[in-house]
């Protein structure tokens, strides 16, 4: 199932019957790039009296994949950070964060975090379906960024083996692009919180081991392709 398709199924069980016309228009134009242009409000926004593709290369492909490399600040010191990322219509998603103290002589505790789970940012295919993108990328692809992010984490204290003290945590993410288009080099900024299962069972608390804030920022590559995630077998519309 292409993504057009995907975002048609959701307009049609959640958005008011003006948006519907608009998509229902979209559809009978699908496969004729000028009718398109005329027929398609939600996918448009105007800039100084032209058309603008308010996607800005977000439905070139259904999956996105974001690699970053950056640092995490927290108690006691940095830790260098690798973040990977893998999104479905740069909609919901999962990640997978490492961070590495000692890699920049940093007296961080814990020394070494490693975190996963999912993440979910719901701005985007509701502002786009309804015609809320105001035309500007970098606005547009910023605001539609801002996300929300649950998992678990594996940390290693000074002095213990890693992974001895797991936990769970929340966050929420920015990230703005570089060149002002989908695919290319973001500027991305992830703070939250951390606790250990010790903490959230009401144990002994050690430092920031057990509870923390964390804040990383990345500079990142988000790269868009189709993968055809929701039907491998879908043939596209003649």
């Amino acid at each position: 199932m292409t993504v057009r398709r995907v975002v048609s199924f959701v307009l049609a069980v959640s958005v008011p019957a003006s948006a519907q016309d608009a998509q229902d228009k979209y559809q009978t134009a699908r496969g004729n790039t000028e009718a398109v242009q005329k027929l398609d409000p939600p996918k448009k926004g105007t800039v100084d009296g032209g058309l603008v593709d308010t996607t800005y290369g977000r439905i070139e492909g259904d999956l996105s994949v974001v690699l970053g490399v950056g640092a995490t600040i927290a108690p006691r010191g940095p830790r260098a950070t690798l973040d990977f990322r893998l999104r479905y219509i740069d909609t919901i998603g999962a990640f997978a964060t490492y961070e590495e103290g000692p890699l920049v002589g940093s007296g961080t505790d814990p020394r070494r975090v490693f975190s996963t789970g999912l993440e979910v940012r719901p701005l985007f295919v509701g502002r786009w379906l309804e015609g809320h993108e105001w035309g500007s990328s970098r606005a547009d692809l910023t605001l539609d960024s801002l996300g929300v992010e649950l998992g678990a984490f594996f940390a290693e204290p000074q002095g213990a083996a890693f992974g001895s003290r797991p936990g769970f945590q929340i966050g929420f993410g920015l990230e703005t692009p570089i060149l002002g288009h989908a695919s290319g080099p973001w500027l991305a900024l992830h703070a939250g919180a951390r606790w250990s299962d010790s903490a959230l069972g009401g144990g002994r608390l050690d430092g920031p081991v057990d509870r923390s804030l964390y804040f990383t920022v990345t500079v990142a590559w988000h790269q868009f392709f189709g993968a055809h995630v929701v039907d491998v077998r879908d043939t596209a519309p003649k």
